[in-house]
């Protein structure tokens, strides 16, 4: 199985757990005390989500 397979196959999996991880990040970032690791924790679950699109990007067509 190519990984362009299976990135299509898991997309919806790395779409909804990155969703997640990014909301836990922005509720973490509305504390002040924690606002740097929160706003990081919402990046990286943007990068989560948008994995399946980026590779498909930057892999470029096969």
């Amino acid at each position: 199985m190519s990984p362009q397979h299976f990135m299509e196959m898991a997309s919806f999996t790395f779409n909804l757990v990155g969703m997640l991880v990014c909301i836990g990040g922005l509720t973490l970032a509305h504390r002040t005390r924690h606002r740097l690791p929160g706003h990081l924790l919402a990046g990286a679950g943007f990068v989560i989500a948008a994995s399946p699109l980026l590779y498909a990007m930057f892999a470029g067509p096969r």
